[in-house]
């Protein structure tokens, strides 16, 4: 499978922009993200009155000589940021449309990046069944992104996943410490709205992009077709069906659709996680400075 929604010029572009994580967040030492809490920057934040048991050196003698009272230079705390990217490579994402599932990696690599040029650590979890595998483990560094983007193109999406068991089996999704991002077009009976629960419990910060082929969302198709379960073709399987496309239930399936949309953007509101929906056939460039800026993710 080649990745040819993203170029050299696409991650040269990007370089200007960089995820837009909350504040409140933890993370580890050395990263980019400035934090509420004081650290050891170089640059000025605020003083304080010195308390028993603070640092003598960072008292400001200019102040003392001024108020006759001990206060403290405090200085700001940037951290380094986590991004978990987990894809989902069931059948449903690729198998038959292989532009579906080039551009769910071509999405996941661009967000990928925004988070190694801003010095951040980043994980490629890839979801089959109800697991998940980490096959390239944590990435740090555009030479081991770039790598990674190239093995990223023989990733297999076959079979069914359960993003419910997946994710909640994941024992390495951190604390408070970043951002996970879940790339899937949700066209699945599992409990997505258990993980994302999960994530917040882990008060991670959340973004779940919906991606979909142009067909998913307007379907073409009339007369009598042969419907097959991209992830259960077997002939025994009930979800496979010949059956006659009519104009009642192209709108009936419109209707579902705006709704299955509109309960994944409704749940994230009420757990403060971000959601967008992106058509295979829409520029990645587009949808990243798009709807990732319109959406507070991106900055």
């Amino acid at each position: 499978m080649k990745v040819s929604f993203i170029n050299d010029g696409f991650f040269s572009r990007l370089e200007t922009s960089a995820l837009n994580l909350r504040s409140s967040l933890a993370g580890f030492f050395g990263g980019k993200h400035l934090v509420k809490t004081y650290g050891q920057t170089v640059e000025f934040a605020d003083y304080r009155e010195y308390m028993l048991g603070d640092d003598i050196r960072r008292i400001d003698w200019n102040l003392y000589s001024r108020f006759e009272k001990y206060f403290l230079k405090l200085f700001t705390d940037e951290r380094q940021m986590h991004t978990q990217i987990f894809l989902d490579c069931s059948g449903s994402m690729g198998k038959t449309n292989v532009s579906k599932a080039e551009y769910a990696i071509g999405f996941a690599a661009a967000l990928g990046f925004l988070s190694i040029h801003n010095m951040d650590k980043l994980s490629f979890k890839l979801m089959k069944g109800d697991t998940v595998d980490d096959p390239f483990g944590t990435i740090v560094g555009k030479t081991n992104f770039f790598r990674v983007v190239g093995e990223l193109q023989n990733v297999e999406f076959d079979d069914e996943t359960d993003l419910e068991k997946a994710i909640v089996s994941c024992n390495d999704v951190g604390n408070n410490d970043g951002l996970t991002i879940i790339i899937s077009d949700f066209f699945n009976d599992s409990n997505w709205k258990r993980a994302v629960d999960y994530l917040v419990y882990k008060k991670r910060q959340v973004l779940l992009v919906q991606v979909m082929s142009r067909d998913e969302v307007d379907p073409t198709y009339d007369g009598r077709v042969h419907l097959i379960d991209a992830e259960a073709p077997d002939i025994t399987n009930d979800k496979n069906m010949k059956i006659r496309i009519t104009r009642a239930m192209q709108s009936a399936y419109a209707e579902a659709l705006n709704d299955l949309i509109e309960d994944i953007r409704s749940f994230c509101v009420s757990r403060d996680a971000s959601f967008i929906t992106s058509v295979s056939d829409s520029p990645i460039e587009q949808e990243i400075f798009g709807k990732l800026l319109k959406a507070g993710i991106m900055e």
